[in-house]
């Protein structure tokens, strides 16, 4: 059996803005997405958490959570993730006891701690400077409310207490790493938007402890892949990519943009070494580059699962490039058809 064989394979999902449409144009693709992925045999479907990023419609991802849940039969389906410091672990804890209840047994609760904007935002979410460094009691406040309530407990989830709702960690940084670590509990890099960060993974693996949870460590890797049927394609369809990275790093972000036959004359020195250094991670080819590249991803983070995040200007080629993946790890060639 070959190594991505034996790796379940899953998506994270922004449910991106491309350029000219609007938020309902992206929710309808992300169902397309989610349906798609679940007919070849993907695991997980997670929606991110953002605010106030031109571009990226999964501000409320409880909500869209369920509305994927609701259009699709066997995908797991959660947040990659829920920035806690932004919410009370009581409201959490009823959003996805609710989706739990509507969904049994289909779906994750993913947390990071990032405030998933700037600062006017976080100021406008009520957050703090320093709200992350709660990041540790509010998991266990929220761990609190999902366990089997307990006599004379002033304050329960309904619905919520005593669900099955199995909790990750999320992480670009040691922090989550350590946390998931001590917690026994599964983790998620970040490798998508931090590749210099691939350590935590390891430090995550020494550092585990046994817990009613798991008894052994659990690691997801998030990635970029754009995969076509040539790398000369790929190399084309990942300037999308790039502008949108260009744009973050110009700080002012833009909805997807349509690629580009080349990068040229559109940054400078300066600009195209930190979104190359933002992309570090990122897998772009055909079939033979993007297996090559995910074998070593593998192989390198000992990685048990692997996220895919994909920035495409058009459906088509995203649903394409997961078909290419799908392939790969199936062991056979490149799709000669795309689903619509």
């Amino acid at each position: 059996m070959s190594t991505l064989a034996r790796i379940p394979f899953s998506v994270l999902d922004l449910a991106p803005i491309v350029q000219g449409r609007d938020a309902a144009d992206a929710f309808r693709n992300s169902v397309a997405v989610a349906q798609h992925v679940e007919r070849l045999g993907y695991k997980r479907f997670w929606l991110a958490e953002h605010h106030n990023i031109n571009g990226v419609a999964s501000s409320a991802t409880a909500v869209l959570i369920g509305h994927i849940a609701g259009h699709t039969s066997t995908l797991r389906v959660g947040s990659g993730g829920v920035m806690l410091p932004n919410h009370a672990p009581l409201i959490i804890a009823e959003q996805f006891g609710t989706l739990e209840t509507l969904y049994p047994g289909r779906i994750d609760l993913g947390l990071g701690r990032a405030p998933g904007s700037d600062g006017a935002t976080q100021h406008a979410l009520r957050r703090g400077p320093r709200s992350g460094l709660e990041f540790p009691a509010l998991v266990e406040e929220l761990r609190g409310f999902l366990a089997p309530s307990r006599p004379g407990q002033p304050v329960r989830a309904i619905p919520g207490e005593g669900l099955d709702i199995p909790i990750w960690l999320l992480g670009s940084s040691d922090f989550s790493a350590r946390l998931a670590a001590e917690l026994g509990l599964p983790f998620s890099f970040a490798g998508h938007f931090s590749p210099e960060g691939m350590a935590a993974m390891r430090l995550y693996r020494h550092l585990f402890k046994p817990s009613e949870t798991l008894t052994r460590p659990y690691a997801m890797i998030g990635v970029p892949v754009v995969a076509a049927p040539t790398d000369e394609e790929a190399q084309r369809l990942s300037t999308t990519q790039q502008l949108k990275f260009l744009s973050l790093v110009r700080g002012n972000r833009l909805q997807l943009q349509p690629p580009v036959d080349s990068m040229d004359g559109l940054w400078n020195e300066w600009e195209r070494e930190a979104v190359n250094q933002r992309l570090g991670a990122a897998i772009v080819g055909g079939p033979e580059t993007v297996k090559r590249r995910l074998e070593a991803l593998v192989a390198e983070t000992e990685a048990d699962e692997v996220m895919i995040v994909s920035d495409f200007y058009d459906i088509a080629d995203r649903l394409r490039s997961f078909e290419i993946v799908a392939a790969l790890k199936q062991g056979e060639g490149v799709p000669t058809t795309t689903a619509a």
